[in-house]
């Protein structure tokens, strides 16, 4: 029997914005503009011959015959998913990060995610200096800074703002009797992985940095962090990294932080070869909605070199 359907990026293209609520997030996901996903859905409606969505632009809204499609269309995606090739509901979901992103932000929200999703077996393997293979290479998704258009054939899903900044113990504070130009000739820690930190920093917070008599490098960014909660320097790292620090008051960001253009961002094949895959991406994005954002520089003055 022969079947008529409708054009498949249609159906794309409105199972995601009715899944996300949003053209914008519809969008991003489908790497598309947000003009195409309006057209496509719009095109969908005269295929259909039903309004599937009504409402002012900025506030639309699923019609009832939009949100019986969208009910149909989420099982119906997910079994396409689990029948391709290789995607077995029993195979962990494997997801390749930095290793101080898993450990100081992934990692303690993930226990969420088993809750929501009990079927879907997730295990964190720190990233490669490579890109992923997620061809054969046992990774079905990675954890990445990233900006632009999504990479040939893979799917982007930016969930996470980035920002940096300079983070010190309370301690190595009060020696310096609160003055932030004397904490600025604090010895300076590094690190291997992002060892043009400091230079970065203070290019964009538009300052010459003061010489130093010390400057410790460690190998990890974590390494770095403990040797700044120990008191050994001050440290220019992501708010990702040290959110729950700074919250517990192990660590201070006397300079507040500095908004970046990349984004923490999951990748993985534009057709997923896991079934766990848009779920785990779904729930990214939840989690970088609610997470808290960096203390802004405006709002900490950064005082100029004598």
């Amino acid at each position: 029997m022969h079947r008529r359907l409708p054009s498949l990026r249609g159906l794309q293209a409105f199972e995601a914005f009715a899944r996300l609520g949003s053209m914008v997030r519809a969008a991003d996901e489908l790497c598309v503009t947000h003009g195409a996903v309006s057209r496509q859905i719009r095109a969908l409606e005269q295929q259909v011959g039903a309004a599937l969505v009504t409402g002012p632009r900025h506030r639309l809204a699923l019609t009832p015959a939009g949100a019986r499609l969208a009910a149909s269309l989420a099982g119906a995606f997910d079994q396409i998913v689990a029948g391709l090739p290789g995607a077995q509901s029993a195979e962990a979901f494997v997801v390749s990060a930095p290793s101080t992103f898993a450990m100081k932000w992934l990692i303690p929200r993930l226990p969420r995610f088993i809750e929501a999703h009990p079927d879907v077996p997730v295990r964190i393997v720190e990233d490669s200096p490579s890109q992923p293979d997620f061809g054969g290479g046992g990774v079905h998704a990675a954890i990445a800074l990233h900006r632009g258009p999504a990479p040939a054939g893979l799917a982007v899903t930016a969930f996470l703002p980035q920002a940096f900044g300079v983070v010190v113990a309370p301690a190595l504070l009060d020696r310096a009797g609160g003055d932030l130009q004397a904490l600025l000739r604090a010895p300076r820690l590094h690190s291997a992985t992002f060892p043009d930190g400091w230079a970065l920093w203070a290019q964009a917070a538009g300052l010459d940095l003061p010489p130093v008599g010390a400057e410790r490098a460690f190998d990890h960014n974590s390494y770095m962090l403990e040797a700044a909660a120990a008191g050994l320097g001050a440290a220019v790292t992501a708010w990702a990294y040290v959110e729950a620090e700074i919250a517990q008051g192990r660590l201070l960001a006397p300079f507040g932080f500095v908004p970046l253009t990349r984004r923490f961002a999951l990748l993985r094949p534009a057709i997923a070869r896991h079934p766990g895959a848009e779920r785990f991406a779904e729930w990214l994005l939840a989690e970088g909605r609610i997470a808290a954002p960096p203390p802004a520089t405006e709002s900490r003055p950064i005082p100029s070199p004598p």
